[in-house]
Formats: structure tokens, C-alpha cells, sequence
């Protein structure tokens, strides 16, 4: 006899948020921190170019914590501003930050088991790298949001701390570009990537997504291929998923 058979839904439906959880989020992003040091770095470096003080430059990091977006603004930043430029700037980081509706989206099942105080504080911590480490440990089936949690405070703390030698630096690193900064954090997506692939059938989705973030970056100026190539893949993705 087994009378909790009708109970195995619960067991399903409880959402588990460990210490153990959240230590195999640090084990898991420690491997990513080098290239989130580098990015920070140039964040900071830029910042201090800009005439940003060091304390400001923290606080942005620890308030806005934006990552690229942060990278965005300093390139749109300017000594004086009017209504009109911080408008623009806030459209531009919007853009950039866009993505984050989908890829919180694609986890949404996994948030919606725990409550809303919960969702909003480790979503301050919410990055790309989390979403790629959630999005792997989801998939091996795990359930324990420790692990997005642990990796996102870990990140944070991080990002914080390497932006204060990025502001000393100064001019020495100002411009990305210049010592190939700008190529960290796309070979870092797309090693990260690699491993989520699940054979031919997502094929198109990354090459209409890849395609149309491409033309859409040769044609528009800004951040729209982004979302241009996020949805497009999207899209794409779901047209072409079995009906059941």
C-alpha cells in the first residue's frame, strides 16, 4: 500500500531553496568569473574616462548592475544632459536589456513555484551567465533555485569589486576594443551556448535568429538586433515545436 502515490504531485510542485543549493550556483559560475573580472574592468576604466567618480561608479554597479547595458550607457554619456538625452539613454539600455523578458520567460515555470518576494530579489541578480547556468541545471533536472540565487550574488559581488581597479586603471583601458575587451563576452555566449544544443532540430531557430540579428544590425542603428534576433529565433522556435 502506498497512500502518498496522490501526494507525489506536492513533492513535485515544492520549491526548494537550499545553502547547498546556492553553493553549487557559486561552483558552477566560479568558471565564468575571469571573463566577468575582464568586463568589469572595462565598465570601470570607462567610467573613470567619462569623469565618474569611483563612488559613483560603485553604486552604479551595486543599484544598476546592468552589465552591458552599463557598458552602453558610458558609451551615450555625456558631461551635461537634457530631458531629451536621458530619454535616449534610457530607450537604448531598454533595448539592450530587452532580452531579459525572454530568457526570464523561458525559466517562468520554474519562478512560479515560489513567491513573489522570493522572484524579486534574485531577479536584482538576474544575468545572462544565470540564466545559462538555469537554463543547463533545468535541463540535467534540477530544481533547487539556490543555484540561480548563489550564482547571481556571487556574480554581483564580483562585478562590484573588479570595477574599483577598472576606475584606477583609467585611460589605460578605455577603450575595449583597443585590447580586444569587446570579444569577451561573445566568446563567453557562445561557449556557454555550445552546450545547450539538442541536435538538428534547432538548427533553424539559431540561424534565423543569428540571420536576422545580423541584417538587423547592418540596417538599424543601435541595440534593436538584439530583440530583432531574440524574437525572430523565438518565434521560429515555437512555429516549429510539435503540438503536444
Amino acid at each position: 500500500m502506498q497512500p502518498h502515490d496522490a501526494g507525489s504531485p506536492p513533492a513535485e510542485s515544492a520549491a526548494p531553496l537550499t545553502g547547498r543549493g546556492m553553493l553549487l550556483g557559486l561552483r558552477r559560475v566560479s568558471v565564468l568569473m575571469p571573463g566577468v573580472v575582464v568586463f568589469a574592468v572595462a565598465f570601470g576604466a570607462a567610467a573613470s574616462a567619462k569623469g565618474m567618480s569611483l563612488a559613483e561608479t560603485l553604486l552604479m554597479s551595486a543599484f544598476v548592475y546592468g552589465g552591458v547595458s552599463q557598458l552602453v550607457a558610458m558609451e551615450l554619456w555625456r558631461p551635461e544632459w537634457s530631458w531629451g538625452a536621458i530619454a535616449g539613454l534610457a530607450v537604448v539600455t531598454a533595448t539592450v536589456n530587452a532580452r531579459m523578458i525572454l530568457q526570464g520567460a523561458s525559466l517562468q515555470p520554474w519562478f512560479a513555484r515560489y513567491p513573489k518576494a522570493v522572484n524579486a530579489f534574485h531577479l536584482f541578480f538576474f544575468t545572462d551567465a544565470n540564466w545559462l547556468i538555469g537554463t543547463r541545471y533545468r535541463s540535467e533536472g534540477g530544481r533547487d533555485l539556490g543555484v540561480l540565487v548563489g550564482a547571481g550574488l556571487a556574480l554581483w559581488a564580483v562585478w562590484i569589486v573588479a570595477t574599483a581597479p577598472g576606475h584606477m586603471l583609467g585611460m589605460l583601458v578605455s577603450d575595449p576594443r583597443r585590447y580586444g575587451i569587446d570579444l569577451v563576452m561573445p566568446i563567453f555566449f557562445a561557449a556557454m551556448i555550445v552546450p545547450l544544443w539538442r541536435g538538428r532540430r534547432g538548427l533553424v531557430p539559431w540561424a534565423v535568429a543569428g540571420c536576422v540579428a545580423l541584417l538587423t544590425a547592418k540596417l538599424v542603428d543601435g541595440y534593436a538586433f538584439i530583440i530583432a534576433g531574440s524574437l525572430a529565433g523565438a518565434v521560429t522556435g515555437a512555429f516549429r515545436d510539435d503540438p503536444a
